[in-house]
């Protein structure tokens, strides 16, 4: 299984944007940033802790993490993150396998099916297992 997404349009040409609980990876600029991240007001509302990774760039960092086994970034941001980030980007090079499984790209695939469906509906949206559809008021979700 392949799955592939870009959006773009002819104003500002192919942009790739990748975020997560703690920020945002833009492929065009070849930085991270805590762009979009859980900052400490929303956290706070959800008890948990903010995460915010710090700003820096890609090349940088593959730069820094091929010579240097710290894969922590220095002591900066969570080893986790930066390490997946790595992997990743690693994976994108040499189009080896990643460390994590499809399943675990298809399960964040359906979380972010079923953002953009509360966002776009305003309502509660549950996924079912079974059939594998996002539902929305009790019905399988179609995107307008």
């Amino acid at each position: 299984m392949q799955y592939t997404s870009r959006f773009t349009n002819s104003a500002g040409g192919v942009k790739e944007l990748y975020y997560s609980n703690g920020g945002m990876i833009d492929m065009d600029k070849q930085t991270v940033t805590p762009t979009g991240g859980l900052t400490q007001k929303f956290a706070d509302e959800m008890k948990m802790k903010a995460n915010l990774l710090p700003s820096f760039s890609l090349m940088d960092k593959v730069e820094k993490m091929s010579t240097d086994a710290d894969t922590s970034g220095g002591g900066r941001g969570d080893p986790q993150t930066n390490a997946n980030m790595r992997n990743w980007m690693e994976c994108v090079r040499s189009r080896k396998t990643p460390n994590a499984s499809i399943r675990a790209g298809y399960a964040h695939s359906i979380a972010l099916c079923m953002n953009v469906a509360a966002i776009q509906t305003g309502e509660k949206v549950t996924f079912d297992d079974k059939t594998q559809q996002v539902i929305v008021g009790g019905k399988p979700y179609v995107h307008a």
